[in-house]
C-alpha cells in the first residue's frame, strides 16, 4: 500500500508495471457479487413469492409432470439444467417446499419440522406438483420468459402466480447488506384479506405457524422493519407433577427445545426431574417435576428462561422492479391482489381471442359447406393454389359482414384442409347450436372482463372453497403477559453470612443461613447506620460489618413495609417510621435515616404484607422520669417514603425495644384483577375486577365443560381457556343450573352451594354427557321454558328457581323441570329478595362506619399523632 487514503496495488507484466486502484475494483466485484445474490439467490421477487431456485425447481417439475410422483434425484438433476449451483442447494430448497405442504406433494421419508430430522437422500422420495400448484402458478400463454444461464433452455422469469404464496409459505433468506424474512400467514385469511382489499375495505393480517403455539402480535408492525413477534409453546398441565408441551415455538424444534430446558435446568433456574420427548406427528414433550415444585411456577419459568417463547424480529423485503423494496405485508398482499387481477384479466383476453377465433372458423366453415363452395366449377379448374384461394375470396364477400374480422389465406389454407367426411356429416343444426354456443362463451367473458374485480373475489372465493378447509389457523392469537424472570426463578441456592468478617454469598455453607435465593436474585441489604443496598447474589461478596437485615428484593413490591426505630445521632431523638423500598439502583448505598455521625437503627422488621406489631418501650431511669415504660403502635402511623424523618418516640435514653404483640396488615384487602387476554390475575389494573380479598380468600373458577374449582388469588396461578366465570368465592352465595341430564334424558333445574376445592369438580353430575343450558347467581332466578317439536303448541312454562327446588349440595341431582322437549330457556328479570336487600344495606353502612373512622385518623394533626406515641413521657420533659 502506498497510501492509506487512496490504496493501490501494483501488478507486473513483463517490462511495465501497471497500477489498478483497489477502490475501483472493489466496488465493481463488490457491487456486482452483492446484486447478484440479492436478486438471484436470497431475496423473493414480489410476484411470485419464489427465490431463484424455487422457481426454478417448479418449472422443472412442470416439465417433467405426467401426474405420477418422480423421484427427487431425478427432479434435482433435471433442475440443474436451470439452476448453476449444485445438486445440494436444489434438493435442499426441494425439501422445504416439500414440508411447507403446498406446492409440492411428497411420498416417503421427507423429515420431521417438529424434531428436525432431515429427509431421506434424494434417490429415495418421490415428489409432485400438487393440484394448487396446477391451478395458480403455471400459464405459459400469460408467462415472461428468459434464457437460462447456458442459453439452451429458457426459463419463466415469473411465474403468473394467482395467490399471495409469499405470505402462505413466508421466507428467510440472508444476502449482501441486507436480509429478508417474511413470516408465514394462513391460508384462509389471506384469502380474506384479499377479498376485503378487492371490496375496499380494512384488513389485517398476522403470521400463523405450521408448529402452532400462540403469538402476541401487539408489535408486529405489519411485519415491517423494527418490529416483532413473541410466540410462545403450548404448555399444558398432565397432573400436578408433570407438564407437556404440545406445540412448539416457530423456528424452534423439540430437540433445541429440551436442550434449552436442559440448560435452564444445570443453571439453576428451574426444578425438574426429567424430560422425555414422546414427539411423533405431533409435538409432546413431557417435563416431570420434582416434588413439591408448583406447576404454574414452573410453566412461567419455562417461558422465561428456555425457548418456550422466543422473540422473532420479522423484515419483510422483496424484489420488485430488479431491486430490494421493504414494505409491509399489507403492501405485499395489495400488490399480489392486484397483479393477480391483472393476470386473470390476460387469462380472459387470451380465453376470448381463442374464443373469436373457433367462431370465426366455424363461420367460414358453415358458409363454405352449406354454399357448396368446394363444389364450384370455377374453384375446382383453379390452376394453382393462388388462384383456388383468390376465388374463395371473392365467393366469400357477400358474407363479410357478418364476419368477426377479415378473412386472411391462412383461413381459406384451412377450409382446403377440411376433410370429405367433415362434410358428408356436417348437420346445418349442429353448427347453428356450436356457433350459438360460441357466442355464449363470448358474452360471458366480455361480462367477466367488464366485472374483473368481481370475477377476481370468486376465483379466490373457489380457491378457499377448494382448499381452504386443510389449511386451519394453528397459532393462536393472543397476549402475553411479562414474566419478570427474578420472580419465576426456582429457589434453589441458599444464601448464608459471615457476620464477623463481612461476606454474603451461597457458597459460605459452614456459616449462618439466611434464606433461599436463585442464581438471578437481588438482595437488600440493611446495615445498624441505617444505610442500606441493592446487590447481585453471588458465590461470596464483602458487604461489611454491621448488617442487621438481608433478604431477596423485589423491585416494584409495595407490599414489603419496614418498621423502624432509630437514634438520630449520637444521644440524639429517637424516631419511628414506616417505609417501602420499590426501586432502587444496584450497589448503590442509601441511607433511611438523616445520615449523622452516631446515628444507630435501634429497632428493625421486615413484614412481608403491611403488618404492624406493638413495641414495648423501656427507657433508662433518670431524675424526675416516673414513667419508663410505654406501648408504640406502629399501625397508628403512617407509610410514607424512604427519606421521611419519621415521627418522635422519646428524647430520654431507651433501655431496650421489644415486641409486645404481632400485628396486621393495616394495607388493607388487595384488589384483584382477572385479565381474559392472558388468562392471568393481576393486581395493577388490568381486566375485569374480581374485588378485594384478604388471607384465606379465595377464587371461583367455573368452567364451560361443566366443573369447577377454588384457587388461591396468587398472579403467578394459570386458568384454562374454557372459563364460564371467574369471581371470588362466596361459599354462602346460592346458584341455579338448568341442565340437560344424560342419565335421564330431561332437563334438570338445581340450586346449591359451591364447596372450596383445588381438585375440579363436575357440578353437571358423573356423567360427562350432562351439558349446561344456563347458570346463574341471581337469588330470585326466574326463567321462561318454551317447548319444541310437537309440544310447541302448550303455552310457555315460567319458573321461580326458589320456589321450585331448595338449595343443597352440588353434587345433588336436583329436580326435574319438565317431560317433554324445550325449545329455549330464557333469563326473566329477577324477583326482589328483601333478605338479600338488607343484607346489602347493613354492609353498606359497615362500610360508611368505616370509611368515617378511617377519615377522622386521618385528620389527626402531627402534634395529636406524637402526643398519642409519647404519652406521658412527654408530659414530664
Amino acid at each position: 500500500m502506498s497510501d492509506d487514503k487512496d490504496p493501490k496495488i501494483l501488478v507486473d507484466t513483463t517490462d511495465d508495471v501497471v497500477k489498478h486502484e483497489l477502490r475501483g475494483m472493489y466496488q465493481s466485484w463488490f457491487l456486482d457479487y452483492a446484486s447478484y445474490v440479492i436478486l438471484e439467490r436470497a431475496v423473493p421477487h414480489i410476484d411470485d413469492g419464489l427465490k431463484p431456485v424455487q422457481r426454478r425447481i417448479l418449472h422443472s417439475m412442470k416439465l417433467l409432470d405426467d401426474g405420477r410422483f418422480n423421484k427427487v434425484a431425478n427432479i434435482v438433476g433435471n433442475t440443474m439444467q436451470f439452476h448453476p449451483h449444485g445438486d445440494a442447494s436444489i434438493y435442499e430448497a426441494l425439501v422445504q417446499l416439500g414440508q411447507k405442504d403446498l406446492l409440492v406433494e411428497t411420498q416417503g421419508n421427507w423429515g420431521n419440522i417438529l424434531t428436525g430430522a432431515g429427509a431421506a437422500a434424494g434417490r429415495y422420495i418421490e415428489a409432485r406438483l400438487s393440484h394448487f400448484a396446477m391451478d395458480v402458478v403455471f400459464n405459459p400463454k400469460v408467462t415472461e420468459w428468459t434464457l437460462s444461464y447456458d442459453g439452451r433452455k429458457k426459463e419463466p422469469v415469473t411465474f403468473p402466480m394467482k395467490f399471495p404464496l409469499l405470505l402462505s409459505q413466508g421466507v428467510e433468506g440472508i444476502a449482501v447488506g441486507l436480509s429478508s424474512k417474511i413470516l408465514p400467514h394462513n391460508f384462509n385469511e389471506i384469502i380474506d384479506a384479499a377479498i376485503a382489499h378487492l371490496k375496499g375495505e380494512e384488513f389485517t393480517l398476522y403470521p400463523d405457524f405450521p408448529t402452532g403455539g400462540s403469538i402476541d402480535v401487539s408489535r408486529y408492525n405489519d411485519g415491517e422493519r423494527g418490529g416483532s413477534v413473541r410466540i410462545r409453546a403450548k404448555i399444558e398441565k398432565v397432573d400436578n407433577k408433570t407438564l407437556a408441551i404440545t406445540e412448539i415455538p416457530y423456528g424452534k424444534t423439540t430437540a433445541t427445545l429440551i436442550e434449552s430446558i436442559l440448560k435452564a435446568f444445570e443453571s439453576g433456574k428451574i426444578k425438574i426431574r426429567k424430560v422425555d420427548d414422546n414427539t411423533a406427528e405431533t409435538a409432546n414433550i413431557l417435563v416431570h417435576l420434582l416434588p413439591g415444585t408448583s406447576s404454574d411456577r414452573t410453566i412461567d419459568a419455562l417461558y422465561a428462561f428456555t425457548d418456550c417463547e422466543v422473540s422473532v424480529s420479522p423484515n419483510c423485503c422483496v424484489i420488485s422492479e430488479k431491486k430490494p423494496h421493504f414494505i409491509g405485508v399489507s403492501d405485499v398482499l395489495r400488490h399480489n391482489v392486484e397483479h393477480t387481477r391483472s393476470i386473470l384479466g390476460k387469462e380472459l383476453e387470451i380465453q376470448l381471442g381463442e374464443v373469436r377465433e373457433q367462431l370465426h372458423f366455424a363461420s367460414l366453415e358453415r358458409i363454405f359447406i352449406e354454399e357448396r363452395i368446394y363444389k364450384d366449377k370455377e374453384y375446382e379448374e383453379s390452376e394453382n393454389r393462388e388462384q383456388a384461394i383468390a376465388h374463395i375470396h371473392r365467393r366469400l364477400e357477400p358474407w363479410a359482414p357478418k364476419l368477426i374480422r377479415p378473412v386472411t389465406d391462412d383461413d381459406i389454407i384451412r377450409l382446403f384442409e377440411i376433410k370429405m367426411g367433415r362434410i358428408l356429416k356436417f348437420n346445418s343444426r349442429k353448427s347453428e347450436e356450436q356457433i350459438a354456443a360460441y357466442l355464449e362463451r363470448i358474452e360471458e367473458l366480455n361480462g367477466h372482463l367488464a366485472h374483473l374485480t368481481e370475477y377476481t373475489i370468486d376465483w379466490y372465493k373457489r380457491l378457499k372453497s377448494k382448499y381452504g378447509a386443510s389449511y386451519p389457523r394453528l397459532t393462536q392469537i393472543r397476549s402475553f403477559d411479562n414474566i419478570q424472570a427474578a420472580t419465576v426463578a426456582e429457589a434453589n441456592e441458599k444464601l448464608y453470612i459471615n457476620r464477623e468478617e463481612g461476606f454474603i454469598g451461597t457458597s459460605l455453607k459452614k456459616d449462618e443461613f439466611l434464606c433461599n435465593c436463585s442464581s438471578i436474585d437481588d438482595v437488600i441489604i440493611f446495615y445498624k447506620d441505617g444505610r442500606y443496598k441493592v446487590v447481585k447474589v453471588q458465590e461470596k461478596l464483602s458487604v461489611g460489618k454491621g448488617v442487621i437485615h438481608v433478604d431477596v428484593f423485589k423491585r416494584n413490591d409495595e407490599r414489603t413495609i419496614y418498621n423502624v426505630i432509630y437514634q438520630d445521632g449520637k444521644g440524639g431523638t429517637y424516631y419511628m417510621k414506616r417505609f417501602r423500598v420499590t426501586g432502587v439502583t444496584r450497589d448503590k448505598e442509601y441511607n433511611l435515616t438523616p445520615g449523622k455521625p452516631g446515628t444507630k437503627v435501634k429497632y428493625f422488621t421486615a413484614n412481608p404484607n403491611g403488618e404492624a406489631e406493638v413495641v414495648k418501650v423501656t427507657l433508662k431511669p433518670k431524675l424526675r422520669l416516673k414513667t419508663l415504660q410505654f406501648d408504640i403502635d406502629f399501625s397508628e402511623l403512617a407509610i410514607k417514603g424512604r427519606g421521611a424523618l419519621g415521627n418522635i418516640v422519646t428524647r430520654n435514653e431507651v433501655h431496650s425495644f421489644t415486641k409486645k404483640s404481632d400485628g396486621v396488615s393495616t394495607l388493607g384487602g388487595r384488589d384483584v384483577w382477572f385479565d381474559p387476554d392472558v388468562n392471568r390475575l393481576n393486581y395493577d389494573g388490568r381486566g375485569n375486577y374480581l374485588g378485594e380479598f384478604n388471607s384465606g380468600d379465595l377464587v371461583l373458577v367455573i368452567m364451560k365443560s361443566g366443573e369447577y374449582y377454588t384457587s388461591t388469588f396468587d398472579a403467578s396461578n394459570h386458568y384454562p381457556e374454557n372459563i364460564l366465570r371467574i369471581e371470588k368465592y362466596n361459599s354462602h352465595k346460592a346458584w341455579t343450573a338448568i341442565l340437560n341430564d344424560a342419565d335421564q334424558g330431561y332437563p334438570y333445574l338445581k340450586r346449591f352451594t359451591f364447596e372450596p376445592t383445588t381438585k375440579p369438580q363436575r357440578y353437571l353430575g358423573e356423567n360427562e354427557n350432562s351439558t349446561l343450558i344456563l347458570l346463574s347467581d341471581a337469588a330470585g332466578l326466574r326463567v321462561e321454558v318454551t317447548y319444541a317439536g310437537a309440544d310447541s303448541v302448550r303455552p310457555p312454562l315460567e319458573v321461580v328457581a326458589r320456589e321450585f327446588v331448595a338449595v343443597k349440595s352440588y353434587k345433588a341431582k336436583g329436580k326435574r323441570l319438565t317431560t317433554y322437549a324445550i325449545d329455549s330457556v330464557t333469563e326473566l328479570e329477577p324477583l326482589e329478595d328483601p333478605e338479600i336487600g338488607e343484607e346489602f344495606e347493613e354492609e353498606s353502612d359497615e362500610n360508611t362506619t368505616r370509611e368515617n373512622a378511617t377519615e377522622e385518623f386521618i385528620e389527626k394533626s402531627d402534634d395529636e399523632i406524637r402526643d398519642e406515641l409519647t404519652g406521658q413521657t412527654r408530659l414530664f420533659e
